[in-house]
């Protein structure tokens, strides 16, 4: 994506504006404000903490922070390169439910292999925790991760193979709000 501080190529915008939400005039907007924060035209995962350690003092996201970083970071070279991180933008801002609910269901599904485990929610569920501190008042039967994760598996796992599925996530968390807004995605 360009050399750093330049703008983007016709044949950049192009292929952005086909692969987001975003018109040409967004797209240059946000360009010109990722290059003003990440230089290199690349964002690292430290820089990428230190953002979401500003959207949350009171607790620790460093944990929540990588595991979205992994999601954005989808060549799996260490950096958000600027398409990277507009196109993941351009989903969790403007996507489809079920769109939203796919990028939701990548950032569970930690080995990539079709399937959430409970000791993949429980990974994702414990930096949920972790990142909003004490921020958020929680009913007995959600006020530890794992009862957190008993309850969401015991809401979705339909065939109670322990495992849920792409369409089980979808599914369940349609019906499940915590879900959608532990992940910002304003459903």
């Amino acid at each position: 994506m360009g050399k750093s501080g330049s703008k983007l190529t016709a044949g950049e915008m192009k292929e952005l504006q086909e692969c987001t939400y975003f018109d040409k005039k967004e797209l240059q907007q946000w360009h010109r404000d990722f290059m003003k924060d990440c230089p290199s035209g690349a964002l690292r995962k430290e820089e990428f903490t230190t953002i979401y350690k500003q959207f949350f003092p009171h607790g620790d996201p460093t944990k929540f922070a990588d595991f979205v970083f992994n999601v954005f970071d989808t060549n799996k070279d260490g950096y958000i390169t600027f398409k990277e991180f507009i196109c993941a933008l351009s989903i969790t801002s403007r996507g489809t439910l079920d769109e939203k609910l796919d990028w939701a269901f990548n950032l569970y599904d930690l080995d990539n292999d079709g399937y959430i485990t409970k000791s993949e929610m429980l990974n994702i569920v414990e930096a949920i925790y972790a990142m909003v501190g004490t921020m958020l008042e929680l009913p007995p039967d959600e006020d530890t991760p794992e009862k957190r994760v008993n309850k969401i598996f015991a809401q979705m796992d339909k065939n109670k193979d322990g495992l849920i599925s792409k369409q089980e996530f979808r599914d369940g968390a349609k019906k499940d709000k915590w879900i959608c807004s532990g992940l910002s995605l304003d459903l």
